[in-house]
Formats: C-alpha cells, structure tokens, sequence
C-alpha cells in the first residue's frame, strides 16, 4: 500500500515490481544477486482520481510510456529492500509533482531607472573599448 495524500493511495495490485539484476561494477555478487528493482505503474487502470491521471498522461516524463505506464527501475542501493523503498518514493514523488498548480507568469516591463542604466552601461563600455585603439605618433 502507498500512500501518496491523506485521501489517495495505491493498492498493492496496482503496483507491479519485479528483481532484476543490477548493472555496472560489483564483481562477481552482480552475476548472482537479483537485486535492482523495476517498476510498473499502469496509470489508466489505476485508482487514482481522473484530474491526477489526466496530469500524469500531459508529463512530459520519459519515464511514462506513450500508453501510460510509469516504468521506474532502481538499482542504486545493495539490498533489494532499500530499492523497493526508493522506486516507490519515486513513484510517489512524479504523481505529487503533476499535481502540483505552476504559478501563472505575469509579464512584467522593466523600470525606467533599469532601461537608463543599462544604456548608461552600455556607452561607458562603448567608451572603453574605443579607447583600446592604436595609439597614434604624433
């Protein structure tokens, strides 16, 4: 069971994970030992209200698949506990992000004293660079 709000959680059956081998170093225990984890969320079929499925599908995640399952695999931890724990607070870390409103931009003019500095600033480097000319003879 995942939580995710104080009114929203995910059943077991709605998460699927399974052991997979690790990649990279660790010697010969990483030919052995089955313990990265990969995870599957099928947000269509889950029991997540409408808006959140709606704003999980409108990602722009390369983690969610064009038919909506969120695929997660977690390997940085040596025991498969600590990669289940973190592939489902990553799980549970995408879904509270999409719901989250972005702030609207309101478009802003620059302040006359800024617009006079800049084009103060901009002469005053103009003067200094007219001043690297050659130095004449005479």
């Amino acid at each position: 069971m995942l939580t995710i709000s104080s009114n929203i959680t995910l059943a077991d059956w709605e998460i699927d994970i399974s052991q997979i081998r690790a990649q990279g170093a660790g010697g010969q225990n990483v030919n052995k030992v089955a313990s990265a984890v990969h995870l599957r969320f099928d947000i269509l079929s889950s029991t997540l209200p409408p808006m959140y499925k709606e704003r999980l599908m409108a990602l722009s995640d390369q983690r969610i698949s064009k038919e909506g399952v969120v695929i997660i695999k977690a390997q940085s931890h040596r025991k498969l506990e600590l990669n289940k724990e973190d592939a489902l607070a990553r799980l549970k870390e995408l879904i509270l992000s999409a719901t989250k409103q972005q702030k609207i931009r309101r478009a802003t003019k620059p302040t006359k004293g800024s617009q006079r500095r800049r084009v103060d600033h901009k002469t005053h480097k103009g003067k200094i660079k007219s001043l690297r000319g050659k130095v004449s003879a005479s």
